[in-house]
């Protein structure tokens, strides 16, 4: 990643991953879709287990950007044994904290989603969906961390066509255990969390396989403690802030969630329908910041700032452009998409008032997550953590309640849009003074 033209270079390592995301988030909206044809009240019981899903997620994501930094950082600075050492232990820690978060979820589902605001009615299929779904989330936060190091060697292809392989067997799957094709038991909301089980047991298989035999990163997780003590110390630097950062975001929504529930189930399913929607509109800008982290620690760890500069511009430029591309897709096919996944008037109209507000910020929330991701490959996690934490406790709950206060549902809308183009701006500037002050030698207070 130390060469070339960086456009060109951003792009070629970009695209694979944004098919590879697409095909990933479609675990989402595939099952969105199955399961709203068994009615409202299943498709609101999976609206209330998103923000539980992406706080796990957020985890995973986490772990994967302090693993990316790390291993960029060794490779940059020619160090493969150290990378291969890193690799390797996180993915034992990524096993030792999925398999104990996800065994407290599940001895919680039941008080945790009912003081999250879901009804009693919904609590049996909440419990139906989750007791399955959390053995499946270790399944899927070590593929995710275990790839990261992957796209840490500029090899994001792989984690790509993985990706798109899991997400199309998914898609197959669903049907067949949610309405008993093929001579399979009909499992209802269950059978979309068993072929999300069966899905990820897979890839996590395949994702080892491919890391120990095909590229040779994993070695031994057998090694002196004071070894895999400091792996862990060199993950957690930058994983922890970026966990941080990222599960600041589920928790806003499961707050939203609690918002949006007094306006009824059905407002619920709409609110469901659309966040499952949005991250098929944010791939690019996804996509974009998972090699941002690697692409910046390698070329910092060389001492290359002309072409950090160059990732800045490239940026800002790519997002805010892409961003007036999606705000006029969505204003022009948001009721038509929405449509697709409900035929209730009620459900599609709160969907169509999240899609044709929110976006006029997507290109700002772009530049958010590139930015982020850019601090953590400088091994600088603090700034992208402290965005992330201020862009939710102090710009957006704030303006959430009032905004609602005064408008209702579009006022909470509103309060996301203002929220991401309020930090994005901030996030730009902070990130082009950081690339200066690091080729002064110096490094710029908060």
């Amino acid at each position: 990643m130390t060469e070339g033209h960086v456009p060109a270079q951003l792009r070629v390592l970009a695209l694979p991953m944004v098919w590879g995301l697409m095909a990933t988030m479609s675990f989402n909206v595939v099952d969105t879709f199955f399961v709203a044809q068994l009615g409202n009240t299943a498709l609101a019981a999976m609206s209330f287990t998103f923000p539980v899903v992406m706080v796990l997620t957020s985890i995973g994501i986490g772990l994967g950007a302090g693993t990316s930094s790390a291993v960029a950082r060794g490779i940059g600075a020619g160090d493969s044994q150290r990378a291969r050492r890193l690799a390797t232990d996180s993915v034992t820690l990524t096993l030792l904290i999925s398999v104990t978060v996800c065994l407290i979820g599940w001895f919680t589902i039941d008080p945790l989603f009912t003081l999250l605001g879901a009804s009693r009615e919904l609590i049996p299929l909440i419990h139906e969906y989750m007791s399955i779904w959390y053995f499946s989330a270790p399944c899927l936060l070590v593929p995710m961390v275990a790839l990261a190091s992957l796209r840490a060697m500029g090899m994001s292809q792989v984690q790509g066509t993985l990706m798109s392989v899991a997400a199309v067997f998914n898609a197959l799957l669903d049907p067949v255990l949610i309405f008993g094709l093929l001579g399979a038991p009909e499992l209802g909301l269950a059978g979309a969390a068993w072929a999300t089980l069966i899905t990820r047991g897979l890839t996590l298989l395949v994702a080892l396989y491919i890391l120990k035999a095909r590229v040779g990163l994993l070695v031994s997780p057998l090694a002196p403690l004071r070894r895999i003590w400091r792996s862990w110390q060199a993950i957690v630097h930058v994983g922890l802030p970026a966990m941080a950062s990222n599960v600041i975001i589920p928790l806003a929504s499961g707050i939203v969630v609690m918002m949006v529930a007094s306006y009824g189930n059905d407002a619920v399913a709409g609110l469901g329908v659309a966040v499952r929607i949005e991250p098929l509109a944010l791939i690019a800008f996804y996509a974009l910041s998972g090699v941002i982290g690697p692409f910046f620690g390698q070329n910092h760890s060389a001492c290359l700032y002309p072409r950090l500069h160059e990732a800045v511009r490239v940026i800002a430029v790519f997002c805010l452009g892409f961003g007036v591309i999606l705000t006029l897709i969505m204003w022009l096919f948001a009721e038509s998409i929405a449509g697709v996944f409900s035929e209730h008037a009620e459900v599609v109209a709160v969907a169509v008032r999240y899609l044709s507000i929110v976006p006029l910020s997507y290109g700002a929330y772009g530049l958010v997550m590139s930015v982020n991701a850019a601090f953590n490959g400088l091994g600088r996690p603090l700034p992208a953590m402290l965005l992330s934490v201020s862009r939710v406790l102090l710009v957006f709950l704030p303006l959430a309640w009032g905004f609602q206060w005064f408008w209702g549902l579009d006022g909470l809308f509103a309060a996301t849009a203002l929220t991401n183009l309020v930090v994005g701006g901030w996030a730009w500037w902070w990130l082009r003074r950081q690339v200066a002050a690091s080729e002064l030698g110096d490094s710029p207070a908060p």
